[in-house]
């Protein structure tokens, strides 16, 4: 008789995002006469830049010529890329970074919810709450999390650290000690960033704790404030606690195409002296392939010159539409954060609404798609988040339906 992983059903319900696919999904049916306005999923809405295309296309050409056909990618992906990585993004921030460090994967999705994989079982994780819901339930799947309370939404292993408006949804120090520490900045889902001292704080607690902060800055291309840190290497000492996961689609629009990459210092070692980087690299090739060449090298085009002045009018583009939405929505009377260096605003429901009650109104009467906040973390209740990554003329559109509830 076949015997499924019993962790996986634990798993409350289905994942976020195919629950609000399937509301919508039913309510087009129901009213196809309606215009639908996507401000829920980060799925990003322009097309890739020129410089990426042509990157891509010269690299198929090259898939097509026996002496420059490539087959499987290098186990930490092409040294091209790698090098290209440690040049452009950390030897400007004085980060002490070397290109066998960075690993080249599908995206930063998988490597956040695959990372878990070289920790005890029994190690305690983490997370701010709201939190983006992979890194708690790929834990789930891996036993690591206990059990789930319906009624608080809570599970009985994870250690939670309430992000709230009354904290400026910064996470503080947990009264439990973990042993891993998933950080997001800029966040998702709230917007919110993260100051330099605030970060250093956090390294030092780490290192003081013997634990290890996975810090997640599939964000960091939306900065636009100063004080606050690009990568959690630019910090003293985070050689020595953190890992760091990035990715392509947010900031270049890969979304469609799947490229992002971690960081694992060769200097995080386990109370053993095992080195974390080894652990990861050993389960990166005996699981993953390799990203493919052609997508590697739109990759490396990303770092170029004009690459870099297309991805970031790209990027203009969307924290454009933020700032409609953080403008309108404040005007209108709604409690709003975020959207200054995240594509992402953090709304209040109104009237105490629940954040699907508030989704369903929002669908039915505006025709507008959200995120209910309670699906980032029972500290989401009360809270929607929309995103900046529709066209400007549907984001104008959705905001004033919005004003008009």
């Amino acid at each position: 008789m076949i015997k499924v992983n019993q962790d996986y059903l634990k798993l409350p319900g289905s994942y976020l995002f195919s629950d609000i696919a399937a509301k919508v999904r039913a309510f087009q049916e129901a009213n196809p006469e309606k215009e639908v306005l996507r401000l829920g999923i980060g799925d990003v809405t322009l097309p890739l830049c020129p410089t990426v295309i042509k990157a891509m296309h010269s690299a198929v050409d090259e898939m097509g010529v026996q002496e420059t056909f490539r087959g499987y990618a290098p186990d930490l992906g092409y040294s091209f890329l790698r090098e290209t990585i440690v040049d452009r993004v950390y030897k400007p921030i004085h980060a002490e970074i070397y290109a066998d460090e960075i690993f080249i994967s599908d995206g930063a999705k998988s490597d956040s919810g695959n990372i878990q994989e070289i920790f005890s079982a029994d190690a305690r994780i983490a997370v701010c709450d709201p939190v983006y819901p992979v890194y708690v339930d790929t834990n789930v799947m891996s036993g690591r999390t206990g059990e789930y309370d319906p009624a608080t939404g809570l599970w009985s292993r994870v250690i939670y650290m309430p992000c709230t408006k009354e904290n400026g949804f910064q996470p503080e120090f947990p009264a439990e000690t973990p042993d891993v520490i998933y950080l997001c900045f800029p966040n998702n889902p709230t917007g919110a960033a993260i100051s330099r001292d605030a970060l250093a704080g956090w390294v030092e607690y780490a290192i003081q704790n013997k634990a290890v902060i996975i810090y997640d800055a599939a964000y960091e291309a939306y900065i636009s404030e100063p004080d606050v840190p690009h990568s959690i290497f630019e910090i003293p000492g985070a050689r020595n606690c953190a890992i760091e996961i990035r990715s392509f689609s947010k900031n270049a629009g890969f979304t469609g195409t799947r490229l992002g990459y971690t960081v694992i210092p060769k200097d995080i070692k386990d109370e053993d002296g095992n080195m974390l980087h080894s652990l990861w690299a050993r389960r990166h090739g005996t699981k993953f392939n390799g990203a493919p060449y052609i997508i590697q090298r739109a990759g490396e085009a990303v770092f170029s010159e004009e690459g870099q002045r297309e991805t970031g009018e790209q990027i203009a583009y969307y924290m454009n539409n933020a700032k409609v939405i953080l403008e309108g929505l404040r005007s209108a009377g709604y409690s709003v954060s975020g959207g200054v260096n995240a594509p992402y605003i953090w709304m209040e429901t109104p009237d105490g609404m629940s954040s699907w009650d508030f989704f369903d109104l929002l669908l039915h009467e505006a025709g507008v798609v959200g995120t209910p906040g309670c699906g980032f973390g029972p500290s989401g209740e009360g809270y929607f988040r929309l995103t900046a990554f529709g066209s400007y003329e549907n984001t104008v559109q959705a905001v004033e339906r919005i004003k008009a509830l």
